[in-house]
């Protein structure tokens, strides 16, 4: 346990003493934020904030990681290398993001948010990554297609249907982490709460690697609320939301807890739903929507909640949704 908590403290002292270093740096870089037009007008005065601040706790995460890698399995040195790669995909959407967006001027740069990478090419990407992290655990000789199921004591083996099962989840955690973070605080505490199931799951279950990874992903995330919490001096960014996403994917791989994301993650189907009916509803009625604005944080501002209390409000529903897949993993396992 002294491995985990230095994990964790190493990842959130690099954080909080990188962001003030790097708070500069992307704000002389113009690496600013865009919000969209027909966004809430309470997000106007966030516009230029600095983003791609999820480097800090990458680097964070990268530090603890690589110092306390010091066993001959690859568990560790993977789920970080499936991490970062998510990671990229971010950084890669951010950087086109905010190139286009800085080359245009005056209206149009209030429409610059719906700028970047392709949605094909990332999603290709994200696709790729996913399909490694399938492939390894499926063919890992203490990992296989059995999955744990929630509740039960049992293993499900999926078989040849695990793989691309994987490769779905993981590709639709990463983009529903994504959509998460539309508010200060928001996804790196909802992540950071994801984390703490994972890490008492990994402890639990004797996967010592990915407990120290899951712990520094805490401390990471500890580290960023400090500059992140509103109101924020710097937003994650996709290069944030998308590690933290992979974070959340590579654990429940790695101690076979897939499933549970259905549970702890609850945050992250509920965003991700509230935008599949936004789009089908808009699409099925010409033009009305089911919600004020998706994905569902940005309905509860339109009516009236403020900024906190949304994130307080998802941060303690997903403190039950971990407590409760707490239970059903510990059914599971023991």
């Amino acid at each position: 346990m002294k491995t985990q908590i230095c994990a964790t403290l190493i990842s959130f002292a690099v954080v909080v003493i990188i962001c003030p270093m790097l708070l500069p740096l992307l704000k002389r870089l113009k690496f600013g934020q865009a919000e969209r037009a027909l966004g809430p007008q309470s997000h106007f005065k966030k516009a230029g904030t600095p983003t791609m601040g999820g480097i800090s706790f990458i680097a964070g995460i990268t530090a603890a990681c690589l110092l306390f890698n010091t066993s001959r399995k690859s568990e560790l040195v993977f789920a970080l290398a499936i991490t970062l790669a998510f990671g990229l995909i971010g950084f890669l959407d951010d950087f086109i993001k905010i190139t286009q967006k800085n080359s245009l001027s005056g209206e149009q740069n209030l429409s610059s948010a719906s700028l970047g990478m392709r949605g094909r090419h990332k999603i290709i990407m994200q696709f790729c990554v996913a399909a490694a992290l399938a492939v390894y655990v499926a063919y890992h000789p203490s990992l296989g297609t059995a999955v744990l199921v929630p509740f039960i004591s049992k293993y499900w083996d999926m078989g040849i249907f695990f793989i691309p099962f994987l490769i779905f989840a993981a590709v639709a955690v990463v983009n529903a982490a994504n959509l998460t973070d539309g508010l200060d605080g928001l996804a790196a505490g909802v992540a950071l709460i994801i984390m703490i199931f994972f890490f008492v799951t990994a402890i639990s279950g004797g996967f010592t690697q990915i407990s120290i990874f899951s712990a520094a992903v805490i401390g990471g995330c500890l580290g960023f609320l400090c500059y992140n919490f509103n109101p924020a001096k710097v937003f994650m960014g996709d290069t944030g939301s998308m590690t933290l996403g992979g974070a959340v994917i590579v654990c429940s791989a790695f101690t076979k807890t897939e499933l549970f994301i259905l549970i702890a993650g609850a945050i992250y189907v509920i965003e991700a739903l509230s935008d599949i009916i936004q789009v089908g509803y808009f699409k099925l009625t010409h033009g009305k929507r089911f919600f004020k604005m998706a994905p569902i944080h940005h309905h509860f501002e339109l009516s009236g909640w403020e900024e906190t209390r949304i994130v307080i409000v998802f941060w303690a529903f997903t403190a039950v949704c971990v407590m409760i897949s707490v239970l059903a993993a510990n059914i599971s396992i023991y």
